[in-house]
């Protein structure tokens, strides 16, 4: 269909969110009366606990139902700062925390002020979908760090080293990760920190959006080094954490000169994040990492990561590994590619999800759109009687390709 309506050229090349347009896709099905199990999108199936919600009312009912200041009110940067002091012995002033409507807006901020045309930032693959295309959006270049299943999905220090360039502007790290669930440990990030070190112009961007959804590992931000610690800007939101996906509040702990920059950028686009949502969020982070509701949450998704895993190991060409935060398992599945089912043959990625999503009624999200093509993703936000169902399907309709 023709349009007379010229569209930019960026917008163009912009590729639609994978895990977006599969959780479109499987709703479609749905609306059909057809029972899909949706493992495709990143979202926490807990309702918010109850004390921030309480606050939210109370904030409603105080009306704080006025623009916000673009940074963030003062209280909710206070408490950030506090967390971040507390929680992960990291020193910021309120004047370096910049709040916006979710993390992945701060992300996007960020790679506004940071990249001139053709600026490279160095990302570790498997990565978070939009990653790349909010840096290509803003006219850097991405630089792609490779790691495999044998890896743990996790770079190392030779890697990281042979990347940089004259170009590199900054270097983009998820710990935990999405996709994978791994998580670099202290002496891993210390190891990088011995590379980054040496380019103090360089910017470490750590997205910590997992931070709280640990499982068997010690968690470290890499902005706890000393000898990075004024390159490093922190990414964390409430999303993952406290189940607040919709409430939209994320934030940045920058350089001064960096959160300044984000604030001018985000003062001309949506201004203050939700005022309501600012309220709530100083309740969670009130309550904290050991709060029960948010430890309740920790435990099921352990549980089901171990139920999940286990129900995988039976279906064929699998391989899996053992990730140690988010909720996430993203199993090597290159030992199907070239079998088929009738007339589909398995070619990639992308073929396995639509043909499980049309033989098994599982959606999940190929790992072409995280840098991986040879991985899918699953997300277990989930109840365990439903992935337990999802494995079952998985495995019957695995066992049909030859």
């Amino acid at each position: 269909m023709s349009s007379k309506f010229n569209i930019s050229d960026r917008v163009k090349n912009l590729e639609e969110s994978e895990t977006l347009a599969m959780s479109k896709k499987s709703n479609e099905l749905r609306s059909r009366g057809i029972d899909v199990i949706n493992l495709s999108l990143g979202e926490p199936d807990f309702a918010t606990p109850q004390p921030i919600k309480d606050a939210a009312k109370k904030a409603i009912d105080q009306n704080f139902s006025y623009y916000s200041p673009v940074s963030g009110f003062l209280d909710l940067r206070e408490k950030i700062v506090s967390k971040l002091k507390t929680e992960n012995n990291l020193e910021f002033k309120t004047d370096q925390i910049v709040v916006s409507t979710g993390a992945k807006q701060s992300l996007a901020n960020l790679m506004s002020v940071l990249l001139n045309p053709q600026d490279e930032v160095i990302i570790p693959a498997p990565f978070w979908v939009s990653y790349k295309e909010m840096v290509e959006f803003t006219g850097g270049k991405a630089v792609i760090i490779k790691a495999g299943i044998e890896q743990d999905f996790k770079i190392t220090p030779d890697q990281l080293e042979h990347a940089i360039t004259k170009k590199t502007k900054a270097f983009l790290l998820a710990n935990p990760s999405n996709p994978t669930g791994s998580v670099y440990t202290p002496s891993e990030l210390k190891e990088l920190v011995s590379v980054l070190k040496k380019y103090p112009s360089v910017v470490v961007i750590s997205d910590e959006i997992y931070e709280y959804i640990i499982f068997d590992a010690q968690y470290c931000s890499i902005g706890e080094f000393a000898e990075i610690k004024n390159q490093v800007v922190i990414v964390n939101g409430l999303s993952k954490s406290f189940a607040m996906t919709g409430w939209r509040l994320g934030y940045i702990a920058a350089p001064r000169e960096i959160a300044l920059a984000c604030e001018k950028v985000q003062g001309q686009s949506t201004s203050g994040a939700s005022s309501i949502s600012q309220k709530a969020a100083i309740e969670a982070f009130q309550m904290g990492r050991n709060h029960s509701a948010v430890q309740e949450m920790v435990h099921a998704y352990k549980s089901r990561r171990d139920i999940l895993r286990r129900e995988l190991s039976k279906v064929p060409g699998f391989i899996l590994h053992n990730p140690q935060g988010a909720f996430y398992l993203f199993p090597e599945i290159k030992k199907l590619f070239g079998l088929k089912y009738n007339e589909n043959v398995i070619g990639n990625s992308k073929d396995l999800v639509m043909y499980l999503l049309d033989q098994a009624n599982v959606a999940l999200t190929a790992g072409m759109a995280f840098g991986a093509p040879e991985c899918i993703r699953f997300s277990y936000a989930i109840k365990e009687e439903r992935l337990i169902e999802a494995a079952n399907r998985i495995k019957a309709a695995v066992e049909k390709l030859i």
